[in-house]
């Protein structure tokens, strides 16, 4: 474990081997959370964007489902109005 001082601006200086141990490098913007009763900091994605796009990939498209329940629905209709 280490330890650190805050300067008079408040900051702190996260040590080398935790920066390399999680990729943090120079200019990097990281997240700074109050957790209880603790800060946690952590990694950010360079472009968060990018980082969440195709998440919903996986899966059954909610489209397809759309479109399979309009489906139905069409023949149901049709049954019914003898087409």
């Amino acid at each position: 474990m280490y330890t650190a001082r805050t300067s008079s601006k408040g900051q702190v200086v996260i040590p080398k081997e935790y920066r390399d141990k999680l990729g943090i490098k120079a200019g990097e913007r990281v997240g700074i959370s109050i957790v209880a009763d603790h800060v946690e900091i952590y990694t950010l994605p360079e472009d968060p964007v990018e980082e969440i796009c195709g998440i919903f990939s996986e899966g059954s498209s909610l489209v397809d489902a759309l479109l399979e329940d309009r489906r139905k629905e069409k023949e149901h209709e049709d049954r019914l109005l003898g087409s």
